[in-house]
């Protein structure tokens, strides 16, 4: 089936993560599906209609951007295989979207959320020393999920982190999250299998973390701290970010713990910053309207 074999070239050849391979191969499916045609008989016609009703259905642009970057790919690599001339997404628009600018913690809050966790509660010192790592590495949720312990050198003080497509870097830990994790390794629970031995993070069952039991870790502490911001595993990372570029962060140095690949994606960060900037001007500036 041609959606095995595109799969698969996204696995072996690109390299993607396993999530984005399922995130390309659905939208994809998706799209055949309810053409009810080959690729080869698909012209950008049918793009537009099922980009249009999707929207119709409530969609956002930048789901629709996504899955537009789901369909292109997929053609490109029809024309690539001969299956197709021309790859019928070149001459669609992509939609237009606003600039992004995500959730950040205040360094306050930031701590509202650690101190709110009671470490005596069952794995209280793992969920302190994950919101630790997430915070002080600036990890994304699937490379907290999947940290080992082989990885953590906790008395050279950084960690060693496979991103997306296996590429390594090596990312500064301050002592507080090292000492979180050397207080957690002490009740650190048997693994149930051998294969998940270097795992850093248990479940109560011995089994690593999936990415939605931090998710749901994340949101429960963020509410047991009186955040009323809607947060998840990434706000952390932004906010690792955000903080190190208004204290004066190189960008490049950023980025390189980030794991981005184009400075382009980590320039973000400079928005907020400016936006932070201009909100204490208007607040603090002698000049300011009455409200």
């Amino acid at each position: 089936m041609i959606i095995d074999d595109y799969r698969n070239y996204l696995r072996l050849e690109r390299r993607m993560s396993p999530n984005t391979v399922t995130s390309y191969c659905h939208d994809v499916d998706a799209f055949l599906e309810s053409c009810g045609r080959e690729p080869s008989q698909i012209g950008t016609e049918d793009i537009e209609a099922y980009l249009g009703k999707v929207s119709a259905d409530g969609l956002s642009k930048r789901s629709l951007a996504r899955l537009l970057s789901s369909l292109r790919s997929f053609f490109d690599w029809c024309v690539e295989e001969g299956e197709v001339k021309d790859n019928p997404c070149d001459r669609v628009d992509s939609p237009k979207l606003g600039k992004y600018l995500p959730a950040v913690l205040s360094v306050e809050e930031v701590t509202a959320i650690l101190e709110s966790v009671d470490l005596k509660a069952p794995f209280g010192k793992r969920n302190r020393a994950i919101l630790e790592v997430l915070y002080s590495c600036g990890l994304r949720v699937s490379e907290a999920a999947g940290l080992r312990i082989s990885h953590v050198h906790l008395d050279e003080g950084f960690v060693d982190v496979i991103g997306k497509g296996d590429k390594q870097r090596l990312v500064p830990m301050g002592e507080v999250a090292a000492n979180a994790i050397r207080a957690y390794l002490e009740d650190r629970p048997e693994p149930a299998s051998r294969a998940w031995d270097d795992y850093l993070f248990l479940s109560r069952f011995g089994k690593p973390l999936s990415r939605v039991s931090l998710f749901n870790l994340v949101k429960e502490q963020a509410m047991a701290a009186g955040i009323q911001k809607e947060i998840s595993p990434h706000t952390f990372r932004h906010s690792f970010a955000t903080h190190l570029i208004e204290n004066g962060a190189d960008l490049r140095t950023v980025q390189e713990m980030l794991g981005h690949e184009s400075i382009l994606t980590t320039e973000i960060y400079t928005h907020i910053d400016t936006r932070t900037w201009h909100r204490a001007v208007l607040e603090h500036h002698p000049g300011k309207q009455d409200s």
